[in-house]
Order: structure tokens, then sequence, then C-alpha cells
């Protein structure tokens, strides 16, 4: 479900789905297993998370929307489109947040958005504990081949490091160092 905002949308959302389910079956339509996710786009779903987790099967991270509403910045806007940042420390510690209700319930976590891809960034979610990263097919590989190179125990040390900083420069330069250390 996307755009979801608080648990009374999701349970809502969740309810019009089994009366669909209903009648599919009532009409005789044989239906499987249903894994019901949500997409976390906004940060009141972030800051939720740990609630709406009791609910789902799986998040989807929509990094593009949640980094434009948590940095409360139009992207297309080309006035304030600088303040769009995917180092934000305030949107990384966001989706830490959503991670750690992941994690904690059992819920597979996923990702998409342009963030996904960023080779400074992929070491942290890995560190997070994503199950997987969703992207264009041009990225696949590279971030394949870059995954496929990490330690997720380092990589769990590289996320409290990059929690901790304050800036979004304080984190490029940690990432970085810690991409070079692996080159």
């Amino acid at each position: 479900f996307p755009m979801i905002s608080n648990l009374d949308e999701l349970l809502s959302a969740k309810k019009i789905l089994e009366e669909t389910k209903g009648e599919l079956i009532a009409a005789g339509v044989k239906i499987g297993q249903v894994k019901v996710g949500m997409m976390i786009e906004v940060p009141s779903a972030a800051l939720m998370s740990d609630t709406l987790a009791k609910h789902v099967d799986f998040f989807s991270i929509g990094t593009n929307d949640l980094t434009q509403y948590s940095c409360a910045v139009d992207r297309m806007n080309e006035k304030i489109s600088h303040l769009y940042d995917s180092f934000n420390p305030g949107l990384l510690r966001l989706i830490g947040i959503v991670a750690k209700s992941a994690t904690e319930n059992n819920v597979k976590l996923c990702m998409c958005g342009s963030m996904a891809h960023d080779p400074l960034l992929v070491p942290v979610f890995v560190g997070m504990g994503f199950d997987e990263l969703s992207m264009s097919p041009l990225h696949v590989l590279p971030t394949r081949k870059l995954v496929n190179s990490l330690n997720k125990e380092e990589c769990e040390n590289i996320v409290n490091k990059v929690l901790g900083h304050g800036t979004s420069d304080e984190i490029k330069t940690t990432l970085n160092q810690f991409i070079e250390g692996l080159l």
C-alpha cells in the first residue's frame, strides 16, 4: 500500500483487501497466499514503523519521497533542489528506525528509489539489514558487485558511525573512507 501515514490508513486498506478477497472467493476465484506490505514514504510512517510492522509482511522504503518529505524540499524546484540530500543525518536515522522495526518484527525490508543504488550508501543499507534493493537495470550489476564485496559486520559498524554523525559532509567523508578501504 502506498503513501500510508498512520495505522488507521493501513487497517482501512487491509479491510478493503480482505473484503475484495472475500468477493473473489465467493465468485469462485482461487486466492493464494497474499503478502501484505506498505511503502514507507512519509516521516510519520517511519516514526510509527514499530507499530505498523505488526500488521504487514514487508516494508518498502520509497527513498525519493521520504527524502523529499523529510528534507521539506521539492526536488523539482531548481531554487531549493540542492537541499534534497540523501546523506541528511535525519533521513538516515529515519531509515534506521524503520530497519530496526522491521528486524525486531521479522518484517521483510526493501528499498526503492535513487538511494538504493548509491555506492556510498549501499554499505549502510547492507549493515541495516535490507533484504532487497530495487533499482533500474543499469545499476544492478555494479551494485551486486559492491554488495558481494562487503562484510556484514563491517557494514553494521559503519552504520553506527554514520548514524552518530551530525552533518552530511561527515557522513560522506566516513563512507568515502570506508569505500576506499575496500579497493
